[in-house]
């Protein structure tokens, strides 16, 4: 009597019929994980510039002194260097007392001019664009909270836009008493919590 052997493994038309459903799958997702990975990347600038603006409002309370948040341009947007600029259309941000240019790669110091307390580059590769402007809607590279954690002086950001390609709109707001915000402007149900304010 002779054995029979069974036969293991996939055939040519599995491994075929297989790899098409998969084609037809990662085809149908491709437009969605462009869109995930462009929002991603706007929030992750958003998230970005409100932790900046939030480091100095808090620092300004900690230790009682004005403290200023300052969008800066660099030759290279994935390194904060000495050759920053201001800037109210850059990512990029310091958090200094005094005014950052050609001083954004400097060591943290609380006695050497600009006196800075963090920085952050935005980044390489990232098709986002930034516009700061104050409450009158002209442009506007920094805000200034003094030891209150209220917003001091005149020309500060009340309001930055952040936008890109085939990405929601997302929009960090301070208001006069420090309050800062991330909304979303195209929110128009006043119930909503996300609502920006007109």
């Amino acid at each position: 009597m002779g054995t029979r052997r069974t036969q293991q493994g996939f055939t040519i038309v599995e491994i075929v019929v297989t790899l098409a459903v998969l084609a037809l799958v990662l085809f149908a997702t491709m437009p969605s994980i462009a869109a995930w990975l462009a929002n991603t990347q706007l929030r992750s600038v958003a998230d970005s510039l409100q932790n900046g603006l939030q480091t100095a409002r808090s620092e300004a309370v900690r230790r009682n002194q004005t403290m200023s948040f300052w969008l800066v341009q660099t030759d290279d947007p994935g390194v904060l260097g000495n050759e920053c600029s201001l800037s109210s259309s850059s990512g990029s941000w310091v958090v200094s007392v005094n005014s950052p240019i050609a001083h954004c790669a400097d060591a943290p110091s609380t006695d050497s001019s600009p006196m800075l307390v963090t920085g952050q580059a935005m980044g390489n590769g990232r098709p986002i664009t930034v516009a700061a402007v104050q409450s009158n809607a002209t442009a506007a590279t920094n805000v200034t909270f003094d030891g209150f954690g209220r917003v001091t002086g005149t020309g500060s950001i009340s309001r930055i836009n952040v936008s890109g390609t085939g990405t929601r709109d997302l929009r960090i707001e301070i208001s006069g008493a420090g309050a800062i915000r991330l909304c979303d402007p195209a929110v128009s149900d006043d119930n909503d919590p996300r609502k920006c304010t007109p």
